[in-house]
């Protein structure tokens, strides 16, 4: 699959205000979207159980200010895009590639590592940066409160 841009998209303060949240929803609920276009005309989509869950966690998401972006697991990620997951730079990403922390594979002269394994690497780090985290509040703890 071809490499496409990550777009994050949020929703401005005054549209979060105005937005009314999704209800709860029960199993067996039938959910279906409404569109009006420009032209008039009107259509009705309903929404398969299986969409529900993530319509409802992308528009919980977006009422609470988050960025989101819609990708698929499958997807190839170019090192930028990557970069934009992972919180560090492009060529961090591709030093990361070379020590084989992360796996890719080349499209012509271009990088390439899927989404599942990038988010692989960021919990990764995420969990390397919590424990260092706590490792200096251990840290500050043994020197303010006893001296060490």
């Amino acid at each position: 699959m071809a490499s496409q841009v990550v777009q994050f998209a949020g929703l401005s303060d005054r549209d979060r205000k105005t937005v009314t949240p999704l209800p709860s929803l029960a199993e067996g609920d039938h959910v279906e979207v409404h569109v009006r276009r420009r032209d008039g005309r009107e259509q009705t989509l309903s929404l398969p159980p299986a969409a529900i869950s993530a319509v409802e966690t992308l528009l919980s998401r977006l009422l609470n200010g988050e960025r989101v972006a819609v990708l698929t697991e499958d997807q190839e990620l170019s090192p930028t895009d990557a970069s934009v997951i992972l919180g560090i730079s492009r060529p961090l990403v591709v030093h990361r590639m070379d020590i084989g922390d992360l796996p890719f594979r080349y499209v012509g002269k271009h990088r390439r590592a899927s989404l599942k394994d990038v988010l692989a690497l960021k919990e990764m780090l995420d969990a390397r940066q919590k424990a260092m985290d706590a490792l200096a509040e251990d840290t500050e703890d043994l020197v303010v409160n006893h001296g060490l």
